[in-house]
């Protein structure tokens, strides 16, 4: 294999067995800079013989890793903590130039990352099982957790460092050795956290990245050595790697779409609440899983805070991701600029009241970027299109309801059960809100209720295929077996066979 580093103007490659290895094979994409539309470098996209070595170097990497003490695991994973603490501006740098987010957004993602590698880093408390003296005469039982050898994780592209360490730190902690398949479209972040890494004393073969698209994926997924595939993106993605993973008796984590809704109560205050809207629709360009799409009205509030809704959204900042004072940078690709810009369209063509049309937007300097500005619409049905489908862009659609319960009804009614926020000065109603509602992350003026690092991510319905959810200690349940042990020594065993059911005596 040739190496050559990740971080040059030619071709990202792939990292097995800590070295970065040039493509196998001749099949490439290029990397573009969302802010200029122009290439900036070209990504190797792997197959089954990049995926064949990177599971091979994985899995003779495992046994000595699993075997590993967990306190030394955790010495690892601190001294890489570290190192990522002192690059996150680096890191976050990389993002922004193959993303497009703002700085500071990347910002922010880098230190949700590394949460999680700082859950990760009390892994001997995490690990330590139960136990119970003479559950029977003589008897003693106690449980374990231990790892399941070599899993996979497959990214998306708007979180191209917290998403991949929702898996990976929680799962090498755990004592699994771990292939990362990132999204095509921005690759470089991994790579990044690779090598700190390996500079953290992650011995060879235990952390792998394998650039590609569907090839790899389905190459991951096929490989007997595989013992489990955590994925976040689209559902209809999440639940074919859901179906696969399963069919071929994988341990499956998939997390797929999202529509948010905002409800926002009569009591509420408007400023505060448009502040919030503002962030939580059109923070990172609105290409969040969480990012808050539909905002509910209740009684006479929509009169009152569309005015001041309208006037912010028509002020919002746009420009080069690194400039101090954008307050939103462009969308991924021209693919997904186009696709925003159709569901615009379509909004109009279904009878949605545009209010701010975020088509045809010119950032000076920047005429060839995937600039797409604030969108917002007023008078939106439930039976449209755009209230119904995960559009991934800066459009926010207004819904008016009558009540609360209106409100609530019209969210559970959705197919997608991600996230959720209801803003109110009512304590009834934030605690009859927080019961009635049928989604997994609910936040009470809170507008993006991404849940802490030792709490876990997921949502319901079909946000979430596979019954456990993200990081957290579901994180290790799902990375780890439990295995049970029954002892007892002969002093203490009775002569002669029992052939009942054995209970406790």
């Amino acid at each position: 294999m040739s190496v050559t580093p990740y971080n040059d103007n030619r071709q990202v490659g792939h990292y097995i067995n800590n070295e970065h290895v040039a493509a196998l094979s001749d099949r490439s994409q290029p990397i573009y800079n969302p802010a200029t539309g122009e290439v900036a470098r070209t990504v190797a996209l792997g197959g089954s013989e990049e995926v064949k070595a990177a599971v091979a170097a994985a899995a003779a990497a495992f046994p000595a890793w699993a075997d590993t003490p967990p306190l030394r695991r955790a010495r690892v994973m601190q001294r890489f903590l570290q190192l990522m603490n002192e690059n996150r501006d680096q890191l976050a740098a990389i993002i922004t130039a193959e993303h497009g987010k703002v700085f500071s957004d990347a910002q922010g993602e880098v230190t949700r990352g590394i949460e999680v590698i700082e859950f990760a880093c009390g892994i001997p408390q995490l690990l330590k099982g139960d136990y119970t003296e003479q559950v029977s005469t003589g008897i003693d039982n106690w449980t374990m957790r231990q790892p399941l050898g070599v899993v996979a994780g497959i990214t998306p592209f708007n979180f191209p460092c917290m998403v991949p360490c929702w898996m990976f730190p929680v799962a090498i902690a755990t004592g699994n050795t771990f292939v990362l398949k990132p999204s095509e479209r921005d690759p470089s972040a991994s790579l990044f956290m690779a090598d700190l890494f390996a500079q953290a004393g992650l011995p060879k073969g235990v952390f792998n990245v394998v650039q590609g698209d569907k090839q790899a994926v389905d190459a991951l997924i096929d490989h007997d050595d595989v013992r489990a595939v955590s994925f976040v993106g689209s559902t209809p993605i999440a639940q074919y790697i859901s179906e696969r993973s399963a069919a071929r008796g994988k341990r499956v984590q998939a997390l797929g779409g999202a529509k948010n809704h905002l409800v926002v109560m009569p009591d509420a205050d408007v400023e505060r609440t448009v502040d919030a809207l503002i962030g939580a629709a059109y923070g990172s360009a609105g290409e969040r899983c969480m990012a808050v799409s539909v905002a509910v009205l209740v009684g006479d509030i929509a009169d009152r805070i569309m005015p001041v809704l309208v006037e912010r959204t028509r002020d919002l900042v746009i420009g080069n991701g690194m400039d101090d004072k954008s307050e939103m940078g462009p969308v991924v690709t021209q693919q997904a600029k186009e696709r925003i810009e159709g569901y615009i369209g379509l909004g109009v063509e279904e009878g949605a009241r545009l209010l701010v049309d975020g088509r045809n937007l010119e950032v000076p300097g920047h005429s060839g970027g995937y600039f797409v500005g604030g969108t917002l619409f007023d008078h939106v049905k439930p039976n449209m299109r755009i209230y119904n489908e995960e559009i991934f862009g800066p459009v926010l659609a207004c819904v008016r309801v009558k009540d609360l319960g209106e409100s609530i009804d019209l969210i559970n009614a959705h197919e997608f059960g991600n996230g959720v926020s209801c803003y109110t000065s009512d304590g009834g109603v934030a605690r009859e809100f927080s019961r009635r509602i049928q989604i997994g992350m609910v936040g009470i003026n809170v507008p993006i209720p991404v849940p802490m690092a030792w709490h876990g991510f997921g949502g319901w319905k079909r946000s979430l295929f596979g019954d456990m959810h993200a990081y957290g200690e579901e994180g290790v349940r799902f990375y780890t077996k439990q295995k049970s042990i029954m002892q007892r020594w002969p002093q203490s065993i009775d002569k002669g066979a029992e052939f009942a059911m054995p209970t406790s005596k």
